[in-house]
C-alpha cells in the first residue's frame, strides 16, 4: 500500500509520528509533504520525519490564504501525478482531499475543531471519510456535507492517542536552562494567523506581564511566529524563557506544574498528561474543550491573577489510547473505495 500524508501545521507531526510507524510496520510506503508554516519544518526534523516542502502559509489574512490555496494545489497535483497512491491522511490539510478527489485517491483527514469553517467546507467535502472526537456533536458537522457513514468517531482526545507511549525527557528543562526551584509555567501564544481565531488576544500580554513579575516563577512561552518571538523577547525578565526554535514540549508540559495556552493542541496534551491548565482562548470554543471543561480538565481564565501558582506534586490518571484504533478509522477509506470498485 502506499500512502500519501500531508503535514501543514506543528501539530499534524504528534498526530501522524506514531501512524507513520505502524504503517511503515504494516509494510506501507509513506510519502509525506510540508510546507512552511511555523515550526512544522523543524518539527519534522526533530522526529526525524522527511518530508517534501511544497508551499507555505498565507498569512493571516482571507485574501493571503486564497494566495496559497491557489498556488499549492497545483503543485500538489503536479508532485501526485503518477505516483500512484492507494490512499491520502491529513489533519485538516482540505488542499490534500481536493487534490486527492481530482486524482481520484480516497482519502481521510480528521481534526478535532469544528468551527473552522472555511477549511472544513473545502477539505471535509472532498474527503472520503471524516474521523473526529465523538466529543463534537453530529449536528455541527452537517453543514460541511459529513454524517454518518462518511462521518467515524473515536473516544477521548487525539492526544490520549499519540501520547500513549510518552513519558517525559527531564533532558529539555537543562536544554532551555530552566531553574529547578522555580515553580514552573508553560505558556502557549494565541493563533494570530488563524481564520477563526479573528480578534487580538488581549488577555496574552497582561499574562505575560503577570507572570514576568513573579518571582519564583519560570514562564517558557512557545511563540508560533518569529513576530511573536520578536514581542516576546522584548521583555527583560529573569523568569521568562523564550526558545529560538522547536523544542521537545510535550516533555515541557508533562514536566510542568502549570500550562496556560491561547490555542488548543497544548490544552488537551496538558489534559492527557494530567497536568493543570487554563485556556485563554478568545474564539468560540469547540466540543472538544466544552467536554474538557465540563470534567474540570480545562479551565478557562479572564484574569491572570486567577492563576493557581502552585506546585503540582502528582499528575491526574492518564487515559493512554491505543494509536492502531485511530488509523483504523482513517484506514476506512481506503476500505470504502476498495468496495466501490469491486
Amino acid at each position: 500500500m502506499r500512502v500519501w500524508i500531508d503535514i501543514t501545521a506543528p501539530a499534524h507531526v504528534l498526530v501522524f509520528r506514531p501512524l507513520i510507524a505502524l504503517l511503515r510496520q504494516r509494510g506501507a510506503e509513506i510519502e509525506v509533504t510540508t510546507r512552511a508554516y511555523a515550526q512544522t519544518l523543524e518539527l519534522l526534523e526533530l522526529h526525524g520525519i522527511e518530508a517534501q516542502r511544497l508551499g507555505r502559509h498565507g498569512g493571516r489574512s482571507r485574501a493571503g490564504k486564497f494566495r496559497a490555496l491557489a498556488s499549492r494545489l497545483p503543485t500538489l497535483a503536479r508532485w501526485a501525478r503518477g505516483r500512484r497512491f492507494d490512499l491520502a491522511l491529513a489533519h485538516g490539510s482540505h488542499e490534500l482531499t481536493i487534490t486527492a478527489r481530482r486524482r481520484g485517491i480516497p482519502s481521510a483527514t480528521t481534526f478535532d475543531y469544528e468551527y473552522a469553517v472555511l477549511q472544513h467546507q473545502l477539505g471535509c467535502r472532498a474527503a472520503t471519510r471524516v474521523v473526529v472526537p465523538a466529543a463534537i456533536p453530529v449536528d455541527r458537522l452537517a453543514r460541511y456535507g459529513v454524517r454518518p457513514p462518511k462521518l467515524l468517531q473515536y473516544e477521548g482526545l487525539k492526544e490520549e492517542y499519540y501520547l500513549a507511549d510518552f513519558e517525559p525527557d527531564p533532558a529539555v528543562l537543562d536544554e532551555l536552562g530552566v531553574d529547578l526551584e522555580r515553580l514552573l509555567v508553560v505558556v502557549r501564544t494565541p493563533p494570530d494567523v488563524s481564520l477563526y481565531h479573528r480578534r487580538s488576544n488581549r488577555l496574552f500580554p497582561q499574562l505575560i506581564d503577570h507572570l514576568a513579575a513573579q518571582a519564583g516563577v519560570a514562564t517558557v512561552v512557545l511563540p508560533r511566529t518569529d513576530g511573536q518571538r520578536a514581542f516576546l523577547q522584548t521583555i527583560a525578565s529573569t523568569g521568562l524563557i523564550v526558545p529560538d526554535r522547536a523544542v521537545d514540549a510535550q516533555s515541557l508540559i508533562g514536566l510542568s506544574d502549570l500550562v496556560v495556552s491561547a490555542g488548543g493542541t497544548m490544552n488537551r496534551e496538558a489534559a492527557a498528561l494530567g497536568v493543570p491548565v487554563y485556556t485563554t482562548y478568545g474564539g468560540r470554543l469547540g466540543g472538544v474543550d466544552e467536554m474538557l471543561i465540563r470534567d474540570g480538565r480545562l479551565r478557562p481564565l479572564s484574569d491572570p491573577h486567577a492563576l493557581e501558582l502552585v506546585r503540582r506534586h502528582e499528575s491526574r490518571p492518564r487515559a493512554r489510547r491505543d494509536p492502531e484504533v485511530m488509523l483504523e478509522l482513517l484506514l476506512a477509506a481506503g476500505v470504502v473505495s476498495t468496495e466501490k470498485r469491486g
